[in-house]
C-alpha cells in the first residue's frame, strides 16, 4: 500500500513563507498609508500658506495719509487660523476660519412717492420714475445714474432685494433657480452680448424656448451691470454693450416689432442705460418701448411724452436725440424727481428747464440790466441755454418759498437755502447780497436747532421787507436829497451792528472749525495709537503663524524620513521573502525527488514479493503436475505451464 508524504520540514518552510508574505503585505499597506498621509499633509500645508497670504492681503492696507500698514478691521474680527499638532499624524487637526468681507452699504431709497412734475405747486398727476442711467454721464460716482442728476434718489427696489425675495419664493416652492437654468440645453443658452449683436429674429426664437426663470436671471445680470457695483469692469462691459447696440443699423421699427418682450426691454435698457425698464413692476407696451429706443418718446417713464415735447422746434429739441423739454435739463440732458424746489430753474419765455448746479457751473447766472427798472440798475439774472433770453431770479426764489417752504422739513430747508445762497453768491446788487447773507444766517440757525416754522416765517417776512426797502432807498437815491444827521447815525449804527454780527458769526465759525480740527487731531492721534497696537498684534500673529509653518515643515520632513525608512525596510523584506521563496522551492523539489525514489523502491519491493509469491505458487503447481505426469504421461497443459515458467524467469 502507498504511504502519503508528511515531512515536518516542508510544513515549517511553507508556513514561514506565508508568514513572511503576510508581514510584507502589512508593511506595504503601512507604507501606502504613510504616503497618503504625507500627500495630505503637503496639501494642508499649501492650503495653510494660501490662507496666510490671503489673510495678509485682506487685512493690511497702506494708509493714504500716514504711509503705514494698518488692518482694515480689529484683529479679533479678522481671519483666524487654529492649528493643533499631535505626535500621531492621524490626530492632527488644522482648522481655517475666515469671515466674509463687508459689503458697502446700499443707497437707501427715499421715502414717499415719486414726483416728477416741475411745477411749483404739487400736482396730483405727479408720478415717479426709476433711477435711470445713460452713456453721457458726468457724475464721478460709480452708482450715480447717468441719465439723472447727481442728487436724484433711488426709488426702485434694488436688484439684490428682488433676487432675495425671488430666491425665498423659489425655496418655498422647493426648487432653486439654478436647477432650472441647468436644464436649459447648451444650444439655447445666450448672453447679453449675443442679444446686443446677433440678429433680432434669431435671438427672439431662442428666447421663446427659454423658461421665465432663466429670463429673470438674465435681466438681473444686466441690472447688476447697470448698477456699477463691479467698478470699472461693469462700466466697460456696459459701454461695450452700448457700442454694439448703437453701431447696428438693422434695429428699425419693423425689426423691433418681432422681438421678444424681454429682448426688447434689454435692448432699451442697454441703449438708455436705465435699469427701470428691467424692473418687474414696470409694464410698458411694446410700441412705447420701440418709440423710446428710436428716440420718439421720452425715456423718463413718468413723463412718456412724444418727442419733440409740445411740438417744440427749438435747436435743442430738434438736434438732441431723446431730449424732452418737460423733464430734462437743457445743459446735461438728465432728469430727476425733485419738485417744489430751487434745484430747477425754468425759463419764463420758452419754458425749458435747467439744473441750478448746471446753470452755475456753466456761467448761465450773472449780473444784468434789470428787466423792471431799465438799464440804470442791475440784478442777478438767468440766461436760458435754449433761447438765450434772461429771467430774473429774485422773484422766482420768492415765489418758490411762498408756495413750497411751509411743506419743507429742516433738511430740505437747509438744502434749498444753500441753493439760493449759491445762486446769489456773486450778486452785486443790494437785494441779492442781503438775500445771500440772510440765507447764510438761516442755515447756521437751522443747524443750531431753530424750528422749521420759525425759519419759514423769517424768510417770508424778509422777502416782504425786501420788496419795501429797495423802493424807498431807490427813491431817496434818485431824488438826491440830503439825509438828516439822526437818520444817518441810525443807518451807520445799523451798518456797524450788521458788521459786528457778521464778525461774530465769522468768529463763531472759526471757533467751531478750530474745535472741530482739535477733535479731529485727537481722533487722529487715538487712531494712530490703535493702528500701532493693531500692527504690533498683526506682527505677533504673523510670527506665530510662521512658527506654526516651521513646525508643519519639520513634521513633513520627519514623515518623509519615516517613509524612506519604511521603504528601505520594505525592500529588505521583499528580498528576504524572495530568498525564502527560492529556499522553499528548492526544498519542495528535493522532497518530491525523495518521495519519488522511495515510492519506486516500495513498488519494486512489492513487485519482488509478488514475483516470489507467484514463483512459489508455480513451483507448487509444477510439483503437483509432475506427480500427475509421472502417473499419466505428458499433456498440453504441461507444455503451457513450462512456457509460463520461462516467461516469469525472463521477467
Amino acid at each position: 500500500m502507498v504511504r502519503c508524504r508528511n515531512t515536518t520540514s516542508d510544513k515549517v518552510a511553507v508556513k514561514s513563507s506565508i508568514y513572511l508574505l503576510q508581514e510584507r503585505f502589512k508593511q506595504l499597506q503601512k507604507i501606502k498609508k504613510m504616503r497618503e498621509e504625507k500627500e495630505l499633509l503637503k496639501n494642508m500645508l499649501m492650503h495653510f500658506d494660501h490662507h496666510v497670504e490671503s489673510y495678509n492681503n485682506n487685512n493690511l492696507y497702506f494708509h493714504s495719509g500716514l504711509n503705514m500698514i494698518s488692518p482694515h478691521n480689529n484683529p479679533k474680527s479678522s481671519s483666524q487660523v487654529s492649528v493643533s499638532l499631535w505626535p500621531d499624524i492621524k490626530s492632527r487637526n488644522i482648522e481655517f476660519q475666515r469671515k466674509g468681507k463687508m459689503l458697502p452699504p446700499r443707497q437707501q431709497p427715499r421715502p414717499g412717492g415719486l414726483q416728477t412734475s416741475l411745477s411749483l405747486i404739487v400736482s396730483p398727476d405727479a408720478c415717479g420714475s426709476p433711477n435711470p442711467q445713460e452713456r453721457d454721464s458726468t457724475s464721478d460716482q460709480a452708482r450715480d445714474s447717468p441719465s439723472e442728476s447727481a442728487s436724484s434718489r433711488e426709488t426702485w427696489p434694488t436688484s439684490d432685494a428682488l433676487m432675495a425675495k425671488k430666491m425665498e419664493k423659489e425655496k418655498e416652492n422647493g426648487y432653486a433657480e439654478h436647477s432650472v437654468v441647468r436644464n436649459v440645453s447648451h444650444s439655447d443658452k445666450i448672453s447679453l452680448r449675443d442679444i446686443a449683436r446677433e440678429r433680432v429674429d434669431v435671438i427672439a426664437d431662442r428666447m421663446r424656448n427659454l423658461p421665465d426663470e432663466y429670463l429673470e436671471k438674465f435681466k438681473h445680470e444686466l441690472r447688476v451691470i447697470l448698477e456699477g457695483l463691479g467698478g470699472s469692469q461693469h462700466r466697460d462691459e456696459f459701454l461695450f454693450l452700448q457700442r454694439l447696440v448703437n453701431s447696428r443699423g438693422d434695429l428699425t421699427n419693423g425689426t423691433l416689432c418681432i422681438t421678444h418682450r424681454t429682448q426688447l426691454e434689454i435692448l432699451v435698457a442697454i441703449k438708455t442705460g436705465i435699469q427701470a425698464f428691467l424692473h418687474p413692476s414696470v409694464s410698458l407696451s411694446q410700441a412705447s418701448l420701440i418709440d423710446i429706443f428710436l428716440y420718439k418718446r421720452c425715456r423718463n417713464i413718468a413723463c412718456g411724452s412724444v418727442l419733440p415735447a409740445e411740438e417744440c422746434r427749438c435747436e435743442i429739441c430738434s438736434k438732441k436725440n431723446g431730449f424732452c423739454n418737460l423733464c430734462m435739463c437743457v445743459i446735461c440732458n438728465k432728469f430727476d424727481f425733485e419738485v417744489n424746489t430751487c434745484r430747477w430753474i425754468g425759463c419764463d419765455l420758452c419754458s425749458h428747464w435747467t439744473h441750478t448746479d448746471c446753470a452755475i457751473s456753466n456761467g448761465r447766472i450773472g449780473m444784468g440790466p434789470s428787466v423792471k427798472n431799465g438799464a440804470s440798475s442791475a440784478e442777478t439774472l438767468f440766461r436760458c441755454n435754449a433761447c438765450s433770453r434772461t429771467s430774473e431770479l429774485l422773484g422766482w426764489v420768492k415765489d418758490v418759498f411762498q408756495h413750497c417752504a411751509p411743506s419743507w422739513d429742516a433738511e430740505a430747508f437747509v438744502r434749498e437755502l444753500d441753493f439760493v445762497r449759491r445762486i446769489f453768491q456773486r450778486s452785486e446788487d443790494a437785494r441779492g447780497r442781503k438775500l445771500f447773507w440772510k440765507c447764510e444766517e438761516l442755515i447756521e440757525k437751522l443747524k443750531g436747532g431753530v424750528a422749521d416754522p420759525m425759519a419759514c416765517k423769517v424768510i417770508l417776512s424778509f422777502f416782504q421787507d425786501l420788496d419795501v426797502d429797495p423802493s424807498k432807498s431807490q427813491e431817496n437815491d434818485e431824488g438826491g436829497h440830503l439825509i438828516a444827521p439822526q437818520e444817518a447815525f441810525n443807518k451807520i449804527a445799523d451798518v456797524v451792528q450788521e458788521a459786528i454780527r457778521k464778525m461774530e458769526a465769522v468768529a463763531e465759525e472759526k471757533m467751531r472749525m478750530v474745535k472741530k480740527a482739535r477733535l479731529s487731531l485727537e481722533a487722529c492721534d487715538q487712531e494712530l495709537k490703535d493702528k500701532a497696537q493693531e500692527v504690533t498684534a498683526l506682527k505677533m500673529e504673523r510670527q506665530r503663524k510662521k512658527q506654526q509653518i516651521d513646525d508643519l515643515e519639520s513634521i513633513v520632513r520627519l514623515k518623509q524620513a519615516e517613509a524612506d525608512m519604511f521603504d528601505l525596510k520594505a525592500g529588505e523584506a521583499r528580498r528576504e521573502a524572495e530568498r525564502l521563496q527560492r529556499i522553499a522551492l528548492a526544498k519542495t523539489e528535493k522532497s518530491e525527488d525523495d518521495y519519488a525514489s522511495r515510492y519506486l523502491k516500495q513498488r519494486l519491493s512489492e513487485a519482488e514479493a509478488e514475483k516470489q509469491f507467484i514463483f512459489e505458487k508455480i513451483k507448487l503447481q509444477e510439483s503437483s503436475r509432475a506427480s500427475q505426469s509421472s502417473a499419466g504421461g505428458s499433456d498440453p497443459s504441461q507444455m503451457m505451464y513450462s512456457k509460463i515458467q520461462d516467461l516469469i524467469k525472463n521477467m
